[in-house]
């Protein structure tokens, strides 16, 4: 048993370095292509339009109720300790550094990332990728490095906004349902650095980078059909959460 369990253990650890090697070939040739001309401007407009535009509404009600969440949790707590005037600073801290970056990218995995790997594995499954290379043209410069520059970019935009709403409803919830004074909500505001926002809006990036090459990859490497486009959307959804969590992690401690 103890031979089998080694067995698994090995081939489960070989399959993730090779993944992880084919990952960042995929990165680097990603950004050769990326600086190689001629630009798919077109491309990179119609990718911008569906991850970026497309993307906003969920991005501002998920900012916006994150907000309000976190003051109805923070003002209960720190009523005990009478200094509910400090409940704006946690929302600009928390939103700027932490939970605007993250949730952004997370809820961006879910809606984009599926959608990209379900769109590349359909492709692939159909031959369509083949048929690309045999008109000797890259599929990496046509299909992935657009959508590798429109996560990247737009990601933390994306950001910006949660954190602008995520701000504005904990200051509604804050002061009209929980009496804190607007003026000290307001003041407390100014301790959030610009730096603290520019760290944060690295960390998205960051993560639009994760969110495109990791769904880019599992759609080049989907087989099986119908059911194998499903089940490379779900490997690529999980995988892009988790690595945007883990990243997240080492981020944190480099940046701040």
């Amino acid at each position: 048993m103890f031979a089998h369990f080694l067995y698994f253990l090995g081939r489960y650890c070989f399959k993730a370095v090779n993944h992880a090697g084919r990952l960042f070939m995929l990165f680097f040739d990603t950004l050769y292509w990326m600086v190689t001309p001629p630009y798919e401007r077109k491309n990179i407009s119609d990718q911008m339009v569906k991850i970026g535009i497309k993307s906003l509404p969920v991005v501002l009600i998920t900012g916006a109720f994150t907000g309000m969440v976190l003051v109805v949790q923070t003002y209960y707590q720190f009523r005990r300790l009478s200094v509910e005037s400090g409940i704006g600073a946690v929302v600009g801290f928390s939103m700027t550094r932490e939970l605007g970056p993250v949730l952004t990218a997370l809820i961006l995995a879910g809606r984009v990332g599926a959608a990209i790997t379900a769109e590349l594995g359909t492709m692939k499954v159909t031959e369509q990728i083949d048929a690309l290379e045999s008109l000797a043209v890259s599929p990496i410069k046509y299909l992935v490095v657009p959508r590798f520059i429109a996560c990247m970019t737009l990601l933390p935009i994306l950001t910006v906004f949660s954190d602008f709403m995520g701000i504005i409803g904990g200051y509604f919830v804050g002061v009209k349902m929980m009496g804190v004074h607007g003026a000290f909500f307001l003041n407390n505001l100014k301790f959030v650095n610009p730096s603290d926002i520019i760290n944060g809006l690295i960390k998205a990036s960051v993560f639009g980078m994760i969110i495109a090459i990791v769904s880019c990859y599992r759609g080049f490497i989907t087989t099986g059909g119908a059911e194998g486009v499903g089940r490379s959307t779900t490997i690529s959804v999980v995988a892009s959460c988790m690595l945007i969590l883990v990243s997240d992690f080492f981020l944190s401690v480099a940046l701040f």
